[in-house]
């Protein structure tokens, strides 16, 4: 990249790290969505001093939209002098539940060292305010550039984004001839290209019993005890079967290259008891029990066939089962996503890495789906990818962090990519 961009990257470090912390203050907790609002109105005062047609947008009836906690999203948009091609920068507002384990306040912000600490530091608004700052230089550095950059925060991707990307996408904002190139600034490494992104299929299995006193269970059937059977189905048929399916998809990290079945819930019987109440509970048989589980599926598997085999796993508990019967309700399903490693925004940001980072470039695939599942299947844009600055495994946890060094380095290789794109 050229030298005069490179040292106005390097000069906003502090910039950068102000910015990000701003970020992370503002406490956009998913479920149930808080703050989108105030989030999108700080990028757009922010997004507006470099001259970007800021526009909200309220994800109007999008599931967990309300008028309690609505689904705001902002795209800015910023015209080059010339036609040319547009580069589009998402990133996602939203971030996870806080958990325990923290040693540092989840929205303080704390800087140390090299480091800020914070719930949404890694994942993502470390990688969306490097992408701000690589914008920015580059339009200080290059006033005449050609093209348009566009720059969006967006809702509810951590809930599946249905109140973010999947409804600008069904809006038209991410239409082929409308947005060239999609960089999606998700933490998978300053020197790796993420391609794509397993299949998911969510689903809510309830296993049914009959009602009876607690005393006497024998009168009744215990639902607990019917899905203590799913669970060992599980353990003996599925978990086995699934360990030893391996993807040719460049899944990170390598257990993810394999199928995977996560247990996200589990219910039964009388609810849990608050920490401080006293009262005894009722002595009944539970009638009812119901799990929710979280199906990874790989490219060679196919959704479909992965929801069969679980529905063939109950079908047959319930042949050999007495009183066994269950209910089997899809909650959500994403088809795996891939971008083809000679699209345009890949062999661009190669050759970026290469040139400002002296790297070759390691081709990944996501082990959770992203937004870029979005961008592909409704907007039916496939030059799409992630990238950006974070340690993966840090998203979710407790003192989560991103590294100023990295998001400096990710700002840099964005600017080098505005280079190759966005000037004659």
């Amino acid at each position: 990249m050229t030298d005069a961009l490179s040292h106005r990257i390097a000069d906003s470090r502090d910039d950068l790290v102000a910015l990000t912390c701003e970020l992370i203050r503002v406490p956009t907790r998913n479920p149930p969505g808080e703050n989108y609002r105030a989030i999108c109105e700080l990028l757009e005062t922010r997004l507006r001093r470099t001259g970007f047609d800021c526009q909200l947008i309220r994800a109007t009836g999008a599931p967990g939209d309300t008028d309690a906690f609505p689904r705001w999203n902002i795209v800015s948009r910023r015209e080059g002098r010339r036609p040319g091609p547009c580069l589009h920068f998402n990133g996602h507002t939203d971030v996870v539940t806080v958990g325990e384990g923290w040693t540092r306040d989840p929205f303080g912000a704390a800087v140390e060292g090299d480091r800020i600490y914070g719930r949404g530091a890694c994942d993502m608004k470390g990688g969306l305010a490097a992408a701000i700052v690589a914008a920015e230089a580059f339009i200080a550095t290059y006033p005449d550039f050609a093209g348009a950059i566009e720059i969006s925060g967006t809702a509810d991707e951590e809930s599946g984004g249905y109140g973010g990307v999947a409804h600008l996408a069904r809006e038209g904002w991410f239409a082929p001839g409308r947005v060239d190139h999609v960089i999606i600034p998700e933490p998978l490494g300053k020197d790796r290209i993420c391609l794509g992104h397993r299949g998911a299929w969510w689903a809510e299995i309830e296993t049914r019993g009959e009602i009876a006193h607690g005393s006497m269970p024998f009168l009744g059937d215990c639902a607990v005890r019917h899905m203590g059977a799913v669970i060992a189905a599980f353990e003996a048929e599925l978990f086995p079967s699934l360990a030893a399916r391996r993807t040719d998809m460049p899944v990170i990290p390598d257990g993810a290259r394999a199928g995977t079945l996560n247990i996200n819930a589990l219910h039964g019987g009388a609810p849990e008891r608050a920490p401080d109440d006293t009262a005894l509970p009722a002595c009944n048989v539970p009638d009812r029990c119901v799990m929710q589980i979280d199906r990874r599926v790989l490219v060679e598997e196919g959704v479909d066939a992965a929801a069969e085999e679980i529905a063939a796993l109950l079908d047959r508990l319930k042949a050999t089962r007495p009183g066994f019967d269950y209910a089997l309700r899809e909650i959500n399903r994403v088809i795996p996503s891939m971008t083809d490693p000679d699209a345009p925004v890949v062999t661009t940001l190669q050759g970026a890495i290469a040139d400002t980072l002296g790297a070759e470039a390691a081709f990944v695939a996501s082990p959770g789906s992203y937004d870029q599942k979005h961008i592909d299947r409704i907007g039916t844009l496939k030059n799409c990818v992630a990238y950006g600055p974070g340690i993966l495994e840090l998203a979710h946890k407790p003192d989560e962090w991103i590294g100023i060094t990295d998001m400096l380095d990710s700002a840099r290789v964005m600017g080098r990519v505005m280079e190759r794109l966005l000037l004659p």
